[in-house]
């Protein structure tokens, strides 16, 4: 092997050890459990009464394969991922976001809110989707939330779709910082989404 093959391996094992210091593959239990908390919440005591066709109900989003679990997704080029060390959620993101987004627009609107688990045979419009992303991106060193909504109306009869996105740059991948960043990404998806439902 010559001296620049040499040089060539030994930047890159360099960078996969400073790498593997941020990121797990799997290993013990975390020290502790992550949540969303949203920046908006409706005030206690507060009466809404709605008709069918204003009431809204929000459903948990699906989810790309690598989000279906309680960890956070580093992803590390276009072909692997791995997961913040010591980081993971108190349950599934999907279900956190949605529970997020149900506060937000509850807050921001008017609008009687559900979710699946509580109406009965009127749910009125749905808010469907994909939480598309929901972890890091080391390529920019970035928090990324990317979320696909879909509304369907009362009757069923028309979809409107809008994407969002929000990004919050990282000093480091670890498991505090990065939970505090998805954390602001999520809220201002929820309070775009809100806005676009009031509009």
């Amino acid at each position: 092997m010559n001296r620049r093959s040499l040089r060539t391996s030994a930047l890159l094992l360099l960078t996969a050890l400073s790498l593997s210091a941020c990121v797990s593959f799997g290993g013990k239990p975390p020290p502790f459990l992550l949540t969303l908390d949203p920046d908006a919440a409706p005030p206690a005591g507060e009466a809404r009464t709605a008709s069918e066709a204003q009431a809204l109900t929000i459903l948990i989003p699906t989810a790309p394969q690598k989000l279906r679990t309680t960890r956070i997704p580093v992803q590390q080029d276009g072909a692997s991922v791995a997961y913040v060390k010591d980081a993971q959620w108190v349950e599934a993101p999907q279900r956190l976001f949605q529970r997020l987004v149900s506060e937000t627009v509850a807050a921001r609107t008017n609008r009687v809110i559900l979710d699946e688990g509580q109406y009965l045979t009127a749910p009125g419009e749905q808010l469907a989707g994909q939480l598309m992303e929901f972890g890091v991106d080391a390529r920019t060193n970035e928090a990324v939330v990317v979320y696909q909504a879909m509304l369907v109306s009362a009757a069923g009869k028309s979809i409107t779709q809008r994407r969002f996105e929000a990004r919050e740059r990282l000093g480091t991948i670890e498991a505090k910082p990065v939970g505090e960043a998805l954390t602001r990404a999520a809220n201002r998806v929820a309070a775009d989404v809100s806005g676009w439902l009031a509009g």
